[in-house]
């Protein structure tokens, strides 16, 4: 889930534009493509990871994730704004910008608070800064278009449904990675033939200009034998794990003031 959920936020220029919706451009994402050229000249210059990330004193995960973007527009992201006090007045502050351009935010903020608004005049300087006045924010995230690519599709409404088609058809990425998933699915119902359908599976990921699905399949492959056992034996080991679940949470409700006998007899008595 992580892992396609990346891949979503890293082809928002592809989606986006099937629904018109803006990407952020502001001085964040200018700071971010400007990292994301400096570590890419660092990795040519043959530059290790540990030290990209130590001279320009980042985390190590964020010079992977600006690694894994081979390509600048994969960085951009589309907006995503909370609930503003300010929203409700936006047309009106939209409308009086249009008529005069330079109009002084203080004078906006007097005549919105005269319709009703109750924030503040920084609450209001921010809101403009960062473009919220002149463009909407996407009636869809990248969190809300992976959770549809991870339903099962007969669980999907219609209108979604059709909203998911257009949206992976944005690009052949998403096409891929909607494939990926669905084939993927298969894997999780035990079955003997599933540890030859992994390694196709796999070998079906590299060969996808998806660098985050890629990132999960090594993982897949540091701890093959285990996961090929979770795909093709119909034994789990949930029903233990539930068990130990409990016992530390009854563990905890004592606070570490009961020995082990009063842990034994509320297990056994619970």
């Amino acid at each position: 889930c992580e892992a396609a959920l990346s891949e979503v936020k890293a082809h928002s220029t592809c989606w986006a534009t099937v629904l018109d919706a803006p990407l952020y451009d502001g001085p964040r994402a200018q700071t971010t493509l400007e990292r994301r050229h400096q570590i890419h000249d660092l990795l040519d210059q043959g530059v290790g990871l540990l030290e990209c990330a130590r001279r320009p004193q980042l985390a190590l995960n964020t010079v992977k994730r600006y690694a894994r973007a081979d390509r600048p527009e994969r960085m951009l992201r589309v907006p995503k704004y909370r609930a503003s006090l300010v929203d409700p007045y936006r047309e009106h502050l939209r409308k009086r910008r249009a008529e005069d351009p330079a109009v002084p935010v203080k004078h906006l903020f007097e005549e919105i608070k005269d319709q009703g608004f109750t924030g503040c005049l920084n609450l209001l300087h921010k809101y403009i800064n960062q473009g919220r006045a002149d463009a909407d924010r996407s009636h869809i995230s990248p969190r809300r278009l992976a959770r549809m690519l991870l339903t099962m599709p007969d669980n999907l409404k219609a209108e979604h449904q059709h909203l998911l088609d257009r949206l992976i058809a944005a690009c052949p990425e998403m096409t891929q990675l909607a494939i990926c998933i669905r084939d993927f699915v298969q894997l999780l119902k035990p079955h003997p033939d599933n540890a030859d359908a992994l390694e196709l599976w796999i070998t079906q990921v590299r060969a996808a200009d998806l660098p985050h699905l890629h990132a999960f399949t090594r993982g897949l492959e540091r701890d093959l034998d285990a996961v090929i056992a979770a795909f093709t034996l119909r034994y789990s080991n949930g029903p233990t794990e539930g068990v130990n679940t409990k016992t530390k949470r009854i563990a905890r409700q004592m606070h570490g003031r009961a020995g082990f006998t009063l842990l034994r007899h509320r297990i056994l008595l619970g």
